[in-house]
């Protein structure tokens, strides 16, 4: 019985090849274009056209992609792996593994696992004892660090922030003090909000970018100060996929003198938790330090 999109038991076994050699048994994440579909790799391809069982994120972008570079399906069904699938998809996907058969997995676009639901598969099947293999290629993160114009040397990727504004202030205050460029993906009807939480977070003087529509039609790359990027997209509501990136906080030197002070005036309209979170962010200072110079200006008060 053929491994269909909504159940089924296993895939008729094939004597595939790919690149010359037997596609190994095991799981092959392969990493699909973020825009333009010549950006898929040969190997991903090789790896699309030999395996036993397809899985993907979406199944309908895969088919489009394996039939823009001419793969067939040749009888195999593209297997449904996404946030909503539950653990059924999961397991067949793993009953497949068990049999000795080799499955790719392929994100909607970009690289597996990032911001992608294929963490789950892999984590399962490394603790079952598969092999799990990376066929890379095309990665927003990557794209966007590129065309930046930031620091590359270090960055920290962390992912889509909360949709309501407190709780993303509090959630972008985590990474203020982080000694690397910040990369985020937003949504484009939230992307505006997003950066005057920026300047309100981070400063308004920070180096920043907004990368739109990478290897797309209509690729656009904003540089600027987080106060310039935030004025640009307070009005102008845009389209695509956005991806975020700040610049590290610079380094100076923080007296007490500045350190109490911002405490001070914070300590009269905030809790001592939250002040101390605020300062340390906006200083970039450990945060447990400054919450012991809070509660000493508390016992004061």
């Amino acid at each position: 019985m053929d491994l269909e999109e909504e159940g089924g038991e296993s895939l008729p076994a094939r004597d595939r090849v790919s690149g010359g050699r037997a596609l190994v048994p095991g799981l092959h994440f392969i990493a699909t274009p973020i825009g333009a579909a010549r950006d898929i790799t040969l190997r991903a391809l090789d790896i699309l056209r030999e395996a036993d069982v397809l899985a993907a994120e979406d199944t309908r972008t895969l088919r489009h992609l394996m039939e823009i570079h001419g793969v067939p399906l040749a009888g195999r069904a593209v297997v449904a792996y996404h946030d909503h699938s539950g653990e059924g998809a999961r397991a067949r996907l793993l009953r497949a593994l068990g049999e000795g058969r080799s499955v790719a997995y392929a994100s909607e676009a970009g690289t597996p696992l990032v911001s992608d639901p294929g963490y789950h598969l892999g984590r399962a099947a490394i603790a079952a004892g598969y092999p799990v293999y990376a066929a890379p290629g095309p990665s927003a993160v990557l794209a966007a660090l590129t065309v930046s114009g930031l620091p590359t040397d270090r960055f920290f990727f962390a992912g889509f922030p909360p949709s309501g504004g407190s709780a993303r202030r509090k959630w972008l205050r985590d990474f203020a003090a982080v000694p690397a460029t910040l990369v985020f993906y937003e949504s484009p009807k939230r992307v505006g909000e997003m950066l005057g939480d920026l300047v309100t977070e981070y400063g308004p003087d920070r180096d920043a970018a907004v990368c739109r529509e990478l290897t797309k039609r209509f690729e656009e790359v904003r540089r600027g100060t987080l106060a310039t990027l935030a004025a640009d997209y307070a009005a102008a509501p845009v389209k695509g996929e956005i991806v975020v990136l700040v610049d590290r906080a610079a380094e100076r030197v923080v007296g007490a003198e500045e350190v109490e002070a911002a405490l001070r005036e914070r300590l009269a309209r905030m809790s001592v938790k939250d002040a101390a979170a605020e300062v340390a962010g906006l200083l970039g200072l450990p945060r447990r330090e400054v919450y012991q110079a809070a509660l000493e200006l508390e016992k004061d008060r």
